[in-house]
């Protein structure tokens, strides 16, 4: 196959790995196929539908290494389902009775584009199947090629995704400042709410990470009122662990009596379920947005435990802190880094050789880093709670571990 011009696009929520990505997208191409043509499209599918793209040029390849020590993403993102022509047609982005996929497609025949990089999680993923699957029908060949974006680590069969270790860590230096708050109050209730829709592993590995570091003070001055037991994490609730309210009341409750505060590491989906039956039980409307997910913040699940918990504990007064756009907005740690340069490596070297695909460690082969079929991308995977670090983070906090039962999404 030759590739004379390659599109690459972010799209859904930010993570701290695009700005990377696109850097070392750019810089791959530079040094294997320097001949090869890059653009991009800005704001990901909306600019797609729009047409509205920028041109990589030589500045930019020279200067792309620059991308590797930024968050975000230099060429911008949306939420667009090609597949949700409604949607489409209320912003604006196609004509009454137009076909979204068949726009996209025309807008990539139009520019000359060979190769379509698709930076993102399952939703932009899966939406560049429907257009993959759109293209090869209609007899345009083009080679998409996507890398595994999301703060949640929850893409199926994918074992790690791009910028999850670095939210993970940003997590985790967020709580070290908002848990010092623990005394600035009698009877403190800290309740730290991180992202996370479906899966937990996010929640789960910024409270190691947290609890981690907290282990690792070298020593404390209890007689002064700094004590490891303050700062530490006190409870850890993910949407695969069911919740005993009453029985994690009564033992937080004890953690309060003794220490006077408690600080609960909360994922955004636990409890999802329970507040959106209240909202509709008082006939109130449950937003979601373009991929029909409910928007968590218009329900607040953070707001929602601390209310739960803080009359049952007996907290005098109640924070509840977000670390998501803090960690999402980050730079790439080294750790991930590393990741993504391997998949980057692997995604040009797969466009190159015309094999379309999600780049990623593939956990139903061996975890075999490869190109994997886009008809077996999806979101939603749980997080393992029966992984033996996760039980004892547990069993030192005292909380039983209690799985959930599994539900659809």
């Amino acid at each position: 196959m030759t590739v004379k011009r390659v599109a690459l696009l972010t799209a859904g929520g930010f993570a701290p790995c695009l700005s990377s990505a696109v850097g070392g997208l750019i810089q791959r191409y530079t040094a294997l196929a320097p001949e090869v043509e890059i653009i991009a499209y800005t704001y990901g599918y909306h600019g797609l539908l729009t047409g509205t793209k920028v041109v990589v040029d030589d500045e930019a390849r020279a200067n792309a290494g620059l991308l590797h020590s930024f968050g975000g993403s230099p060429i911008g993102n949306s939420r667009v389902k090609l597949t949700n022509a409604k949607n489409l047609v209320a912003r604006g982005l196609v004509a009454e009775g137009e076909n979204p996929l068949e726009k996209a497609a025309e807008q990539l025949r139009t520019d000359g584009v060979d190769v379509l990089h698709t930076i993102g999680g399952d939703d932009t993923n899966t939406t560049a199947a429907d257009l993959a699957h759109y293209l090869q029908e209609h007899d345009y060949g083009l080679t998409v090629v996507g890398l595994p974006k999301t703060i949640d680590n929850d893409i199926v069969p994918i074992r790690q995704s791009l910028g999850a270790n670095t939210a993970a860590q940003e997590a985790s230096r967020f709580a070290q400042n908002i848990i010092g708050e623990h005394r600035s109050n009698p009877r403190m209730l800290i309740v730290h709410e991180v992202m996370g829709r479906h899966c937990g592993w996010l929640t789960a590995e910024a409270a190691r990470r947290y609890h981690s570091w907290v282990e690792a003070q070298p020593t404390w001055n209890p007689s002064i009122g700094l004590s490891k037991e303050r700062w530490d994490v006190h409870a850890v609730f993910l949407p695969e662990l069911a919740i005993d309210l009453e029985a994690e009341a009564t033992r937080l409750r004890a953690v309060m009596d003794e220490i006077g505060n408690v600080n609960i590491f909360l994922s955004e989906g636990a409890g999802v379920p329970e507040i959106i039956a209240e909202m509709q039980a008082r006939g109130e409307e449950v937003q979601r947005d373009p991929f029909g997910h409910v928007k968590l913040d218009t329900i607040n699940p953070g707001a929602w435990f601390a209310k739960q918990f803080a009359e049952r504990i007996g907290a005098e007064k109640t924070m509840v802190q977000k670390s998501g756009y803090f960690s999402r907005s980050a730079a790439a740690n080294p750790e991930d880094l590393e990741l993504i340069a391997r998949m980057v490596e692997l995604a040009v070297d797969s466009a190159l050789a015309g094999t379309s695909g999600v780049i990623g460690h593939d956990e139903d082969a061996g975890d075999e880093l490869r190109a994997i079929e886009f008809s077996r991308i999806a979101g939603g995977k749980a997080f393992d709670v029966t992984l033996p670090w996760f039980g004892d983070l547990l069993a030192g906090l005292g909380q039983p571990l209690v799985p959930a039962a599994p539900t659809a999404h």
